[in-house]
């Protein structure tokens, strides 16, 4: 397609702070290269801009640029769906790769989620599919012709990736082990997603924009896999990859009402997805997970990676077969622990009216032989956030910082409120480092007695202090973080709760700690209409295919598409 005009619109409702002027330049130069592809028959009108609606989550099914048919193809099939209806040649991989990137740029110029779009090759990509599968009978492998998204930090082939700031961009010859994988099973790469500046915050600002929640663009779409979030939510994607080593994955899914699955540490691959070492794995170790629609596309992605047998390429990985949703629970009744609240926050009113909704389904008596729910408190949670603060940023963050400085960038206030805890102890020695591994492995101990105490096979609890945040304010990670430092896996789930206009904390509220108090200030300041409310459901480390058969029970009473 030709090119457009230089500028492209993109709704941004919060300014961000300014660099060097050279800084200014370089950014100017990178988001110059992105709107030039875009062609003026994908540009939204200059109207919508003038005067945005803060929900814009029906814009992209009406306002006229895309066809019906490809209204249809983004909105009526996941992930399984497109790959069978393309093997059975109901549908050609250009027609669903058009439709997804249209709908795609539609997205980013109401949320800014994406960091670089390349329609032109995924169509070139996607005819090659249609070619191979009409000359052949037969598909390239199981995802032919799915269009997924990518996060910005996990290397394309031909296009770029960064670790979160300008100085850290580099032009990526070769995918990295993930995207190779995908590739090789026929998927169509058009699009790669917005995160925070050095990837650590829950809120997705970086050099390329803020990302905007599509329900309510005052409020974050989460990090640091929020613009697979945004995306995702509007449909512009049907499967995206994000990684979680903090919340990153189940934050922006639970902000923007979609799934998303959390693995246990070394069962997915990560090879090749940063372009240097990152320090907090010295502790905490990250993983990338499917962000999607739908509990089979969950089960579709990790199933078909486990499949290929990444440990062959990958020594760092564990050869755990997959089972999931056909996994047999072995305890019956399920035991299923209710987290009201962690005993640091309290959640605000909607993720508590979620919890409940959750809390009365599952204790129905009709459901007493499937069922068993208890309360779970889980284990000194303060503390893990204490914890994982620092370990972190075992440097004080001083690389990171650095990265931003030679450059010219504007350090944001999350990214200093993030490293806040850690930099006043500067870079740490080997045996600080070893010090913190001993409380780490102490912490983790002591919260296995703790869960086996009470008694659980899972654990339903938020996914976040409240149903999303305003923009710059997300500051407590304390129900995703926690899971990362015990390295259990998490998949957050839908709800049909909704923010309401006018919902208030409870009159006998009280607060548990200044940081409760602090969130209940948020709450009050702030207009959290629309935003829809996410779960989480947690199970033991390495208990990932016992998460999934949980879930397969759970289904049918929990609603989950």
């Amino acid at each position: 397609m030709g090119g457009g005009p230089p500028e492209l619109a993109i709704i941004q409702p919060k300014g961000l702070p300014q660099g060097t002027p050279e800084y200014e330049r370089k950014r100017a130069t990178i988001l110059g290269a992105f709107a030039a592809r875009v062609p003026n028959e994908l540009r939204l009108p200059a109207s919508l801009f003038s005067d945005p609606p803060s929900n814009v989550s029906t814009v992209p099914a009406t306002c006229g640029l895309l066809t019906s048919k490809e209204v249809r193809i983004t909105e009526n099939y996941d992930a399984t769906g497109l790959a069978e209806a393309i093997a059975h040649k109901k549908l050609t991989a250009v027609e669903v790769a058009t439709a997804f990137s249209k709908r795609a740029i539609i997205a980013h110029q109401l949320t800014c989620c994406l960091t670089q779009w390349f329609m032109d090759e995924a169509i070139e990509r996607a005819k090659a599919l249609d070619d191979y599968l009409e000359k052949n009978g037969k598909t390239t492998g199981p995802l032919h012709g799915v269009p997924i998204s990518i996060k910005e930090h996990m290397p394309v082939a031909g296009t770029y990736s960064s670790g979160g700031c300008i100085a850290s961009t580099v032009m990526d010859e070769k995918d990295c082990h993930m995207v190779a994988l995908l590739r090789s099973m026929g998927a169509v790469f058009y699009c790669k997603t917005n995160q925070p500046q050095a990837i650590m915050h829950l809120e997705s600002t970086s050099h390329y924009g803020r990302t905007l929640n599509p329900f309510n663009n005052h409020l974050s779409s989460g990090g640091s896999s929020g613009g697979e979030g945004a995306l995702v939510a509007l449909k512009g994607s049907v499967m995206g990859v994000g990684s979680d080593i903090g919340g990153s994955i189940r934050c922006p899914s639970a902000f923007c009402g979609i799934y998303g699955f959390k693995p246990t540490s070394c069962i997915l691959p990560m090879h090749g997805m940063m372009s240097h070492p990152f320090s907090a794995e010295l502790n905490i170790l990250g993983c990338p997970g499917p962000m999607c629609r739908s509990l089979r596309d969950m089960e579709l992605f990790t199933k078909l990676i486990i499949n290929s047998k990444p440990w062959l390429e990958d020594p760092k990985l564990i050869p755990i077969p997959w089972t999931g949703l056909n996994t047999s629970v072995a305890t019956k009744p399920l035991r299923i622990g209710i987290v009201e609240h962690d005993g640091f926050i309290m959640p605000q009113p909607p993720v508590r009216r979620a919890i409940a909704w959750a809390k009365q389904r599952l204790s129905d008596p009709a459901h007493a032989a499937a069922f068993e729910v208890k309360l779970f408190n889980p284990y000194k949670a303060k503390e893990a956030v204490s914890h994982t603060r620092r370990m972190y940023w075992p440097d004080g963050g001083a690389v990171v910082k650095e990265a931003f400085t030679s450059g010219g960038e504007p350090v944001l206030s999350l990214t200093d409120w993030g490293l806040s805890d850690a930099e006043k102890h500067g870079m740490l020695n080997a045996e600080d480092v070893n010090q913190l591994r001993g409380q780490r492995d102490q912490f983790r101990a002591d919260f296995v007695k703790s869960w086996t105490e009470q008694d659980v096979d899972v654990v339903i609890a938020p996914a976040f202090v409240g149903p999303a945040c305003a923009h710059d304010t997300a500051f407590y990670w304390t129900y995703t973080s926690l899971w990362n430092l015990v390295d259990y896996p998490g998949v957050v789930f839908p709800t049909p709760i909704k923010t309401e206009k006018g919902e208030t904390y409870a009159e006998d509220y009280q607060p548990l700690s200044k940081e409760c108090a602090h969130v209940k200030e948020l709450w009050e300041q702030t207009d959290f209409q629309g935003a829809p409310v996410d779960l989480q459901i947690v199970a033991r480390r390495y208990h990932d295919n016992e998460l999934f058969g949980a879930l397969a029970l759970l289904k049918d009473v929990l609603e989950l598409p």
